[in-house]
């Protein structure tokens, strides 16, 4: 019977997420990877204690993580079931929905109907009650922004989410449904997209700023650009690697020689702080104190405890910023 380490809430720093009372560990586990059903449930599980042991209370899911669709929340349920459901309480699960999940017109985007079905579909799944955040997983130009805004009150309204969050929004749509849930009263307080050394897109569409300014929280996914910001490329291109065994989220064609250079190059710079390639790209992401959270994924309990490290050194000098600025854009 898996008992949680009675030290974990020392380990780890907690940020206060926007201006709401809810605070986030400073790296969340997500499982958008390896909780499918081709991975090992027994893996799934040490993965999970893994993380808890050591403060990470947050887990992030979505409807359709898995494969297939639905599966790694089953498999969540199952772990919450068998091992965590005494320490509910201490945890912060969140999903989410509107990326395809079922067929037919109303098992994607972001009608009132699809996201009210999916989270009842994914509470069942995971054998919750509710869930802490509920997000809308992107933008949809063709449904009225009341409407979504609308659905995400409804839910809260409804006690199946305590808070709800928006990702892959641009800074302008943000500010928009921000206005809206605030005149609904809803607990709108975070953002989930993309960011890595790599990928600046919310520096550039006003996303973080805007959050900034709105006292909301942001949660950046794929902060190692796939792998791209680890060790793994700087001397080719694994076999196991997830440009070779899955080519839907990162492609062969990404890694040009200008790239490996860049990876190269960006390998120097940290090891001269005393961190791996990808310690250091988690703590870039957490420097300035906008971003609350990073989310990693794990295929090895090992690799959670490695990102972890990134902790002791999320400070950078103006120069080591320049450099790394230099070898990334």
């Amino acid at each position: 019977m898996y008992i949680a380490d009675k030290d974990r809430y020392n380990k780890l720093e907690y940020a206060r997420c926007g201006k709401s009372g809810l605070k986030l560990p400073r790296v969340s586990l997500g499982l958008w990877h390896n909780f499918g059903d081709n991975n090992d449930f027994k893996t799934m599980q040490k993965l999970c204690f893994t993380a808890f042991d050591n403060g990470i209370t947050h887990f992030d899911l979505a409807n359709n993580y898995g494969p297939p669709y639905g599966s790694a929340e089953i498999n969540f349920g199952r772990i919450l079931r068998q091992d965590l459901k005494k320490y509910r309480d201490e945890l912060l699960i969140s999903t989410k929905a509107g990326y395809d999940m079922w067929e037919g017109p109303y098992g994607n985007w972001g009608s009132r109907k699809y996201l009210i079905a999916s989270l009842d579909q994914s509470l069942k799944r995971m054998g919750l009650e509710y869930v802490d955040i509920f997000y809308h997983h992107r933008m949809d130009k063709d449904t009225p922004l009341e409407e979504t805004m609308g659905a995400l009150n409804q839910i809260v309204q409804s006690g199946k989410a305590l808070y709800v969050g928006l990702s892959n929004y641009d800074g302008e749509t943000l500010a928009k449904a921000s206005e809206i849930l605030t005149q609904m009263h809803c607990p709108f307080i975070i953002n989930q997209n993309r960011y890595s050394i790599f990928d600046r897109t919310i520096e550039n569409n006003g996303l973080k700023e805007m959050a900034h300014k709105l006292n909301k929280g942001i949660i950046a996914f794929s902060p190692l650009a796939q792998g791209l910001l680890t060790d793994r490329y700087l001397k080719g291109i694994p076999e196991d690697s997830r440009i070779k065994t899955d080519g839907r989220f990162l492609k062969a064609e990404i890694l040009t020689e200008k790239k490996l250079i860049q990876i190269a190059n960006l390998n120097e710079i940290a090891k001269q702080r005393g961190q791996s390639l990808a310690q250091m790209a988690l703590a870039w992401i957490l420097k300035d104190n906008i971003v609350t959270s990073v989310l990693i994924g794990a295929s090895k309990p090992e690799q959670i405890l490695m990102n972890l490290e990134a902790m002791n050194n999320i400070a950078f000098s103006s120069e080591e910023l320049k450099l790394i600025d230099d070898n990334s854009l």
